[in-house]
């Protein structure tokens, strides 16, 4: 029987894994797979520490474990509970297996070889988003990278910045706007697509995407990002409204209003825009935030002045005219600065008691934007659910 993953040299995905080895192949298609897969993955994409193989909730798992007694197992350590032996690729040295994991299943896994740990690493899946897939019928708005910014608020930094104009953007017509922290890093891959279908379903407003990243030192490769997105100082909220916002008007017409702005952020860029808005809510009204770091990482001079201060602040001071979604999980970080997973509750609960407009999806999760990328389309349309009653 020919292997079902076809000839050459292509890439294996986890669902033509999944089929072979639930086939009953012969030694010679076996073999076959084997030598597929170690042209496609090369040596490193068979060591132990190489990334399993992942299409949404499908994934495949494969090994190169010379001189063996047993079949390897990949064992889960932390997380969704998960023990699996490796099937043998005829005489190879390869192993391979594959499982379709539940929606939001996240695992820090091993393999098991004759006893031993080796490898390993964590493993987050979820199903792509309709609204994160291009369509061909859907206006696509243009991507356009800006000359690196030289900061005067952040003095003797540089960074690299985008922006995203909509096809539906008139220059009579001021469009909303939204912001994104280590947005060449994170966002502007994959946002552009949501915004272009949400759009053109009229489910949030024509709406100009600044993606820009965190300063380098200029003529070195030190980064800002800390001291820019962790401090609660208004240094960053200045830079967008003093620098950012203005140099973008020169092109474009941007709304005013605080109803047609929001800021989003993963991590330390996730505090950082939370930040912004909490400041100047006159200026962004919306936060997307994905496993924001409100913990001590900033901690000052005093070792107690960083954003795990905020749950006690939105509790004892008037409530502010913003919007905030957060994401995170239960396998996010834990270290000396705090709980991500625990801080997120607790500004969640703060929310909630000081009567916000908020929203908090917590799953399994690790530090990653794995599961934010996942329900972007339908953060975005709840933090825009009402845009076109506010102008």
């Amino acid at each position: 029987m020919p292997a079902a993953t076809g000839s050459g040299n292509g890439p294996v995905s986890a669902r033509m894994l999944l089929e072979e080895l639930a086939s009953h192949h012969s030694s010679a298609s076996a073999k076959q797979l084997a030598e597929q897969l170690r042209a496609s993955r090369g040596t490193a994409g068979l060591a132990p520490d190489a990334p399993p193989i992942v299409d949404e909730l499908t994934v495949g798992w494969v090994l190169a474990a010379p001189g063996a007694k047993q079949p390897p197992a990949v064992v889960s350590q932390v997380g969704f509970e998960f023990r699996q032996t490796l099937t043998r690729l005829g005489d190879t040295d390869l192993y391979a297996t594959t499982a379709a994991l539940p929606e939001g299943s996240a695992m820090r896994w091993v393999y098991e070889v004759d006893g031993d740990l080796a490898g390993g690493g964590s493993l987050e899946v979820y199903r792509t988003h309709a609204d994160s897939l291009p369509r061909a019928h859907v206006p696509k708005g243009a991507l356009i990278q800006q000359p690196a910014w030289r900061s005067e608020i952040f003095p003797g930094t540089a960074r690299e910045w985008w922006v995203y104009v909509p096809a539906q953007y008139r220059p009579e017509e001021p469009a909303a706007v939204m912001v994104f922290q280590d947005g060449g890093r994170q966002y502007k891959d994959y946002v552009p697509t949501v915004f272009d279908n949400l759009i053109a379903t009229g489910e949030m407003p024509p709406t100009i995407g600044i993606f820009i990243n965190p300063g380098i030192f200029a003529d070195t490769t030190v980064p800002n990002r800390s001291f820019e997105y962790d401090t609660l100082s208004d240094q960053y909220t200045r830079f967008l409204l003093e620098e950012i916002l203005p140099e973008v008007e020169k092109t474009y017409r941007l709304r005013s209003d605080s109803a047609g702005r929001a800021i989003g952020g993963i991590s330390s860029g996730g505090i950082c825009a939370f930040t912004v808005a909490w400041q100047r809510p006159d200026a962004f009204s919306k936060v997307l935030s994905w496993v924001g770091s409100f913990t001590n990482i900033a901690s000052g001079p005093t070792l107690r002045e960083g954003g795990h201060n905020y749950p006690a602040l939105i509790r004892k001071l008037p409530r502010k005219p913003i919007r905030v979604f957060l994401q995170d999980g239960a396998n996010d970080l834990d270290n000396a600065h705090g709980s991500w997973p625990l801080a997120n509750q607790q500004m969640a609960k703060a929310l909630a008691y000081a009567g916000y407009d908020y929203q908090f999806v917590d799953g399994q999760g690790f530090h990653s934007p794995l599961h934010g990328r996942a329900i972007l389309p339908d953060s975005l349309r709840w933090l825009w659910r009402d845009w076109k009653d506010q102008g």
